[in-house]
């Protein structure tokens, strides 16, 4: 089952607003190491922050890009938005603290 994975990287010159595409067994969300695999897979090197389970930054300093921000999972008839399930899914599915990236 395909999830689309909704984001906003934001860049040096604005906003930009992009999509990825993670593949997960049906009924399931996508769980972290997915997350940060599409990430890498789109030549982003991230890290999740924090403070805020929803942003990931560059994990090298000399990047283009301040931070990428999820805004939404699209699993065809469900929709995961910005809001507070999104957010609980989210922390819930990314650890906690130093990845290793």
């Amino acid at each position: 089952m395909e999830c689309i994975v909704h984001f906003t990287v934001m860049n040096e010159e604005g906003p930009k607003k992009l999509r990825g595409l993670i593949f997960v067994d049906k009924g399931k969300l996508p769980d972290s190491s997915q997350i940060l695999e599409m990430f890498h897979d789109m030549e982003y090197k991230v890290a999740q922050d924090t403070d805020d389970e929803l942003v990931f930054r560059p994990v090298d300093a000399g990047e283009k890009y301040k931070y990428i921000r999820v805004n939404e999972l699209d699993m065809g008839k469900d929709k995961y938005t910005e809001d507070r399930n999104l957010k609980s899914i989210v922390n819930n599915l990314l650890p906690k603290g130093p990845t290793g990236l």
